[in-house]
């Protein structure tokens, strides 16, 4: 019964210097050279691959900026920066048991996420809007009563629209495209009078449209969530670290040009512009860097 007890207690001090190393990040990239990135492959002009483990997207650049700070800050004379792609499903997981360092996609920070990881401060607010064919004549909420609301399979655009206060009596019926791309097809086509997703995405699909000006980004704002690098929880000085850097990005000057890069001028592969000027509610996150979650920017 002791040596049972004595090999419990021995796994739990493993387990505790383990999960120690792993919330000193600073030391754990010190010590090996190298750094992990979560990386998505599909989150819009934000984060995306290029093919052949190529990476790029307005917060791919945030990140290689602030390593590039860490890099000096912990005096390394190279960083080896190592890409892990990462899902909606796996990103979490991966970020607390030390497979990624610092996660650079598409992430919103909410409260129930604030319980498993930490959140840098907020680079981009998301706004859930409404995307119509110009000549639809919709231009609100309640102009879609009788119409036909298409929105993506596993996302949660279309609820929503059914939970805000001027949805409220609407009836509208759904149709669900198997990814963004075809749910923007059956606006297209004119299967659907509206698509609901994030603003980004909408605005990312009316640019590579065969005539972008046949459709338009109308209504209210369904939505506000704030998008942010996301880090391993517990862990002071890194989080200090890349927000000292954001900071000073945003000081500079440097990731309003890093914004206009991915949102206003032609990216690749298909030099198209996602053409989404700088909303309001990023300025305000911008002007007043924070690590609020989703649930302080609700409408009250």
């Amino acid at each position: 019964m002791k040596k049972a007890w004595l090999s419990v207690a021995v796994l739990l001090v493993v387990t505790g210097v383990a999960q120690a190393q792993q919330s000193d990040t600073l030391k754990k990239i010190k010590d090996s050279g190298t750094v992990t990135m979560g990386v998505r492959e599909s989150s819009g002009a934000l984060a995306y691959t290029l093919g052949d483990g190529k990476y790029a997207g307005f917060h791919y650049d945030v990140c290689q900026k602030v390593l590039a700070d860490v890099q000096k800050q912990l005096g390394l004379a190279k960083l080896d920066i190592k890409y892990q792609p990462v899902t909606s499903q796996n990103r979490i997981p991966l970020v607390q048991n030390g497979t990624v360092d610092i996660e650079c996609g598409s992430t919103t920070n909410n409260a129930t996420r604030q319980k498993d990881v930490a959140f840098a401060v907020t680079t981009y607010v998301e706004e859930v809007r409404i995307a119509v064919k110009a000549n639809s004549g919709i231009t609100s909420i309640a102009q879609l009563a009788g119409k036909t609301v298409a929105t993506t399979t596993g996302t949660t655009s279309v609820q929503t629209l059914r939970k805000h206060e001027r949805a409220t009596g609407l009836d509208f019926k759904e149709v669900f495209g198997k990814d963004h791309a075809d749910s923007f097809l059956l606006l297209e086509s004119g299967r659907a009078d509206a698509f609901v997703m994030d603003g980004q995405i909408l605005a990312g699909n009316i640019s590579r449209a065969k005539n972008p000006a046949d459709f338009k980004i109308v209504g209210e704002v369904l939505s506000v969530e704030p998008i942010a690098i996301m880090l391993r929880k517990d862990d002071p000085a890194f989080k200090k670290a890349v927000d000292d850097s954001i900071k000073a990005q945003i000081k500079s000057g440097d990731l309003a040009k890093t914004y206009d890069k991915w949102f206003n001028q032609p990216i690749p592969p298909s030099n198209t512009k996602v053409g989404l000027p700088l909303s309001e509610a990023t300025k305000n996150a911008w002007a007043n860097p924070n690590d609020k979650p989703m649930e302080d920017y609700a409408k009250k």
